[in-house]
């Protein structure tokens, strides 16, 4: 279980890899966990990591990735920079023997996932995919759920990540060179929730159609699961859709509100009876509960989530994998 919501984490000294939109979420949440310290920033340039320290009062700043794993005041670090970078900003904080929370897409492949936990294994520290959504207070609540049996057996798992981006070949979203596409930004989040649902799946089968700039613009997946459970998974950067998903049994279905991947609340539907809103409350930006999550593994000597756990990890991107392979997205050579 996660850390029941703002309740002190246990002490940990954070180090942030990149400077972005998400990195300034991070760290505003970070405000919102008693325990938990930013004491370093690290940037590719110092003017950013000078200007995102003084937002956030943060004493050390680095001008390179390299100084900011090297600090010693640092016990664990968040990556945050776009996604061909995980993998060696991820690798250089676990070789200088610090605990790493790497957004996500974790990698760009399933082979980098599997080095990346196989060198914090080796190296004896705590790693984990910051898949934020899995630690929100109605996720928590929707797992327990399903433990229960009130849904009686999963069937169907459907799930949409659409959002709108005005057509910029320099928008990371569009841009091959940083793994851009509507899969591996926004389509992780349906592929993820239907794996913490039913796990990997038996057969993948996926369409796509190409952006401008080759990248992925729209995408559907079909995810065939033991037992014929089905995911029905959808993801477009062309336009806003109702960020909807649902999880439908045999006794029962819930279906989490808009924007379902953020704080939200969900709705439990008997097949006999009346249905119940379930709405937890949930102020901020919601990404505290994955660093609780990491400090309270830190502090008990885990070395890996049970929430998001790493062969998971691993086995998420080995189904990107595939469905990039189906619908022919490539990226430069450069990024695997």
């Amino acid at each position: 279980m996660t850390q029941a919501q703002d309740q002190p984490a246990p002490a940990l000294r954070w180090g942030l890899i990149g400077t972005g939109w998400i990195a300034n979420r991070f760290a505003d949440d970070l405000r919102r966990l008693p325990g938990a310290e930013i004491v370093a920033v690290g940037s590719r340039a110092q003017s950013t990591a000078d200007a995102f320290a003084d937002r956030f009062a943060i004493a050390r700043r680095h001008a390179s990735y390299e100084a900011l794993v090297a600090d010693d005041d640092v016990q664990a670090v968040y990556v945050s920079t776009p996604h061909p970078g995980h993998h060696d900003a991820a690798m250089a904080a676990i070789t200088a023997g610090k605990h790493v929370l790497c957004e996500k897409p974790f990698t760009m492949d399933a082979a980098q996932a599997r080095h990346l936990v196989d060198a914090a294994r080796a190296h004896g520290v705590f790693l984990m995919e910051a898949m934020w959504t899995r630690f929100l207070p109605h996720m928590v609540r929707l797992r327990a759920e399903l433990d229960s049996g009130r849904l009686g057996d999963p069937r169907m798992v459907i799930a949409d990540h659409s959002q709108w981006f005005a057509r910029d070949a320099t928008h990371r979203l569009f841009a091959p060179e940083l793994g851009g596409g509507a899969l591996l930004d926004l389509g992780i989040y349906p592929v993820s929730f239907s794996s913490m649902i039913f796990g990997a799946p038996t057969a993948v089968t996926a369409v796509s159609d190409q952006a401008f700039t080759g990248v992925d613009a729209q995408t559907s997946i079909l995810l065939q699961h033991r037992g014929g459970r089905q995911s029905v998974l959808t993801t477009t950067l062309e336009a806003l859709g109702p960020n909807r998903a649902a999880v439908i049994g045999t006794e029962a279905r819930i279906e989490i509100a808009s924007y379902w991947l953020g704080p939200s609340s969900f709705t439990l539907t008997p097949r006999v009876g009346e249905p119940e809103t379930i709405a937890p409350v949930e102020p901020g930006n919601g990404l505290r509960h994955q660093a609780a999550e990491v400090a309270r593994c830190v502090a008990e000597g885990h070395l890996e989530s049970a929430v998001m756990p790493l062969e998971e990890t691993v086995a998420i991107m080995a189904t990107l994998d595939e469905v990039r392979r189906q619908i022919h997205l490539t990226y430069p050579p450069e990024l695997s």
